[in-house]
C-alpha cells in the first residue's frame, strides 16, 4: 500500500533534518510515497531544510496546526495514497515506528491508528501536565458523548485515505487531532490505538504546552470541537 507522510512545520529547521533522516521508506506490504512537509508560516530555514532532505513543502501561511494539515491534503489529493500517516516535526515522534503504526490497517484491522503517549513509553518531561490534563479530559468526553475509548490525542497517527476524506475535516488549529477521533467515532470508523515512544523534544519550545496562551487555546478549542462534532457540526 502507498503511504504519504504529513509533517506540519512551524519554525522547526533545528529537528527537522533529523526527522525526516530517521523515516522509514519501506516495510513489510508498504512504501513511502510522498513526504509533504507543509510550512506553517515560517520565518526560519524550515522549508529548504526540507526540500534538501528530499520532501515535497506545501506552504500555508495562515497560522494553525489544521490548517497546515488541510494544505498538505489539497496537495495529495491530485494523487491519493493509499494510507496518510501525520507526524510532528519537532522531534517528539519517533518516526522509526511507522511500521507499528501501520501494522493495524495493513492487517485489516482499523482504519484510524492513533499513537498513544499514554500507553507507551515517555521520556521525562516529553509531555507536558498541560497535556496529560488536556488527554485526560478528552478521554472521558470521547467515551461519554461517543461511545470511544481512547488514551490520547496523539498527532503520531495513520488513516486510510478514503476513511479520512469521509470525514470532512475542517478544523484549522488546536481540534484538530480529536476531531478526527470525534468525527470516526460518528462515522463508526475502526478505530486502534497502539502504544508509541513520547520523546522531549530536540529543539525550541512547543507551540501548545509552552505557552499559556497555546494551552488554554487548546483546552478550550478541545471542548468547543467534542461539543460541535456531537451536535452534528
Amino acid at each position: 500500500m502507498t503511504v504519504a507522510l504529513v509533517i506540519p512545520a512551524l519554525n522547526e529547521e533545528g529537528a527537522l533534518p533529523a526527522v525526516l533522516a530517521a523515516v522509514p521508506h519501506l516495510g513489510q506490504g508498504w512504501a513511502l510515497r510522498e513526504t509533504v512537509v507543509a510550512d506553517n508560516g515560517s520565518t526560519d530555514r524550515t522549508a529548504e531544510v526540507a526540500r534538501v532532505a528530499g520532501a515535497t513543502v506545501v506552504r500555508e501561511p495562515r497560522r494553525g496546526y489544521g490548517a497546515a494539515c488541510l494544505a498538505a491534503l489539497a496537495h495529495l489529493r491530485a494523487r491519493p495514497p493509499d494510507i496518510v500517516v501525520f507526524l510532528d516535526a519537532d522531534g517528539s515522534d519517533d518516526p522509526a515506528e511507522l511500521g507499528t503504526l501501520l501494522a493495524p490497517i495493513l492487517e485489516d484491522r482499523a482504519d484510524l491508528v492513533v499513537g498513544s503517549r499514554e500507553l507507551g513509553e515517555r521520556e521525562p518531561g516529553a509531555l507536558s501536565a498541560v497535556q496529560a490534563f488536556g488527554n485526560r479530559l478528552a478521554s472521558v468526553l470521547l467515551r461519554l458523548l461517543f461511545g470511544m475509548r481512547a488514551t490520547d490525542l496523539g498527532p503520531y497517527r495513520a488513516i486510510r485515505w478514503e476513511a479520512l476524506e469521509r470525514l470532512g475535516m475542517r478544523d484549522r488549529d488546536y481540534g484538530w487531532t480529536v476531531e478526527m477521533q470525534a468525527r470516526a467515532a460518528r462515522a463508526r470508523l475502526r478505530t486502534v490505538e497502539v502504544p508509541v515512544r513520547c520523546l522531549r523534544r530536540r529543539a525550541g519550545r512547543s507551540k501548545v504546552a509552552g505557552t499559556v496562551r497555546g494551552a488554554l487555546g487548546a483546552g478550550w478549542k478541545i471542548l468547543f470541537t467534542i461539543a460541535r462534532v456531537r451536535l452534528g457540526g
